[in-house]
């Protein structure tokens, strides 16, 4: 019976709308997380007959015909990069993005990673970087002595050191932008690579045309809203079950036909 093949695509489907769905409530207090949606298609359908076909010698055609559909697929898991919440935490080197940007990362193999979670803090170098030790690019070192740190909403990072009473610029902070974002590939540890989807990044420093601005001692929230989430998952959870009720009437129908006798 085909319903049991078709219902058991449901319940696939709905079991990724779940496990995509709980990734999004466990990142909750992830910085810069972004919530994931995951999108579905239905199959391929069998034309028992075919709309538009002659029905008779006179030239009739059938109005709908019929159609049998084999069920559901996913079709893509979507990133939604709407801005999250700025979060004031108070520490010198957090920084979070207003806008569109993303922090570039130097990674142990070479490759530049991109993030939105700007929860850094200086190495024993002096080095700015990510919770993993990673760099940030440009290459941001604060002097030993430092007595105080800036960050301006462009990005110059200035200092003020001992025996000086004027700020000396350090480095300039720089972010990339994607025509699409949704179009990147996560690695884990808030980390993003370029792909050929997302496109090239394209350079530029906070506040410029097509750039957020920078606020220090922030870090931007996840955007997961837990009110839709719970919402979204109650919604899984019965069509999963509805699914699951087809598979059984659909073997209840199976053993009522096999009792026939001729």
């Amino acid at each position: 019976m085909r319903a049991l093949r078709t219902a058991a695509s449901g319940m696939a489907a709905q079991q990724l709308n779940v496990e995509v769905i709980s990734n999004n409530i466990a990142n909750m207090n992830t910085v810069g997380f972004k919530r994931q949606r995951a999108e579905f298609q239905d199959l391929l359908y069998q034309n028992v007959e075919r709309m538009g076909a002659q029905s008779s010698s006179q030239g009739t055609v059938v109005p709908t015909g019929i159609q049998i559909g084999a069920g559901v697929k996913a079709g893509s898991v979507y990133r939604v990069t709407e801005q999250g919440t700025p979060t004031q935490t108070g520490s010198t080197y957090d920084m979070a993005i207003d806008g569109r940007g993303y922090f570039q990362i130097l990674m142990p193999s070479g490759e530049t990673a991109y993030t939105r979670a700007g929860n850094f803090s200086v190495n024993g170098e002096g080095q700015l970087v990510t919770d993993d030790g990673y760099a940030v690019q440009p290459n941001i070192s604060i002097p030993e002595g430092a007595l105080d740190v800036s960050i301006s909403k462009a990005g110059q990072v200035q200092v003020i050191v001992q025996g000086q009473t004027e700020p000396q610029i350090v480095g300039q902070i720089e972010l990339a932008a994607f025509f699409n974002e949704a179009g990147l590939e996560a690695i884990g540890d808030n980390l993003l690579l370029e792909t050929a989807a997302s496109g090239p990044a394209a350079i530029g420093t906070p506040t410029d045309v097509g750039f957020g601005e920078l606020l220090q001692g922030y870090t931007e929230a996840s955007n997961v809203d837990a009110v839709s989430e719970i919402s979204s998952l109650i919604i899984a959870q019965r069509a999963y079950e509805m699914n699951s009720k087809v598979i059984t009437t659909a073997d209840q129908m199976l053993s009522v036909a096999g009792q026939v006798k001729s």
